[in-house]
């Protein structure tokens, strides 16, 4: 059961301080004042994730996996292994890899 919020903290700042409070909040993707404020005293921190980097990530697993199950099928049909195809391949999982890193590193810095 969600717990009744029925209690109030009245909080003075000033001007420049509310401005920067509203901006922090924003740049965090959060709307709710009450919630930013109450996240920010309860624990301390907020975080917002970019998922960009991994929805791309995600999206070239699922072409270099169609790719390959293609590349596989071709293979079996008629023998044949392009190196353009798997230059192709290559490339992309060069890639994965590159994404997986800068996720890595961004994780680190939190």
């Amino acid at each position: 059961m969600k717990e009744k919020r029925d209690e109030t903290i009245i909080l003075r700042l000033s001007k420049t301080e509310k401005n920067r409070i509203y901006e922090k909040m924003l740049s965090m993707g959060i709307r709710s004042l009450s919630a930013y404020i109450r996240k920010m005293a309860l624990d301390g921190y907020c975080l917002h994730l970019d998922l960009k980097e991994l929805q791309r990530m995600a999206y070239l697993l699922q072409m270099c996996s169609n790719n390959l199950n293609q590349y596989a099928k071709r293979t079996n049909e008629c023998g044949k292994v392009y190196a353009a195809d798997m230059e192709d391949l290559r490339q992309r999982l060069d890639e994965l890899i590159d994404i997986g890193k800068q996720i890595l590193s961004k994780l680190a810095e939190l």
